[in-house]
């Protein structure tokens, strides 16, 4: 007789997960298309409910995420942060495009994410990327490694605070 192995299996995505995902991506449907006509609104639910079925089936990462006032605030919190910051760093960009003579100094720093949760840790890599002037080159651990267009300083602690900080107090309250 054979020793009994015990298996783990993946479980498909559990409700909550795909309620959440779902929600976010219609969500998003609706701010993008900025209509609540039927037509639009019928084909919002049925797309986005087929994106986060698939989505939330492939990988436990949706199941994490907390449906909570609490959570649903500081997303909220932290789109408003990230739109300041993306207007912030689009008017630097113009300031370097437009000055007679461009006074950058690029280079490569190392912030550390104080974030555990993989999807808190996705938005915020995503959000420096989307940022102009920086870009995540490498994740390694608990830390990033940002090509940063003008750097301040190479301090690792004040680099965090100065391309993470506004993000993160959103993000782990609202992803963990």
């Amino acid at each position: 007789m054979q020793p009994v192995r015990e298996t783990t299996e993946r479980l498909p995505g559990s409700p909550k997960g795909l309620i959440g995902l779902w929600l976010l991506l219609f969500v998003l449907w609706l701010i993008v298309n900025a209509s609540l006509a039927l037509p639009i609104v019928a084909t919002g639910a049925v797309i986005s409910f087929a994106i986060a079925a698939i989505f939330s089936s492939r990988d436990g990462l949706w199941q994490q995420v907390a449906l909570t006032p609490r959570a649903g605030y500081h997303f909220l919190a932290y789109t408003g942060v990230f739109f300041v910051e993306l207007v912030k760093a689009n008017i630097s960009m113009v300031r370097y495009v437009y000055s007679p003579r461009i006074d950058i100094h690029p280079g490569i720093v190392k912030i550390h994410m104080r974030l555990k949760s993989p999807i808190g840790r996705l938005a915020l890599a995503n959000s420096i990327a989307l940022t102009p002037g920086s870009l995540v080159m490498d994740i390694r651990g608990d830390a990033l490694f940002v090509h940063w267009l003008d750097v301040k300083t190479v301090d690792p602690e004040q680099a965090t605070a100065m391309i993470a900080g506004p993000f993160e107090k959103h993000l782990g309250a609202a992803f963990g």
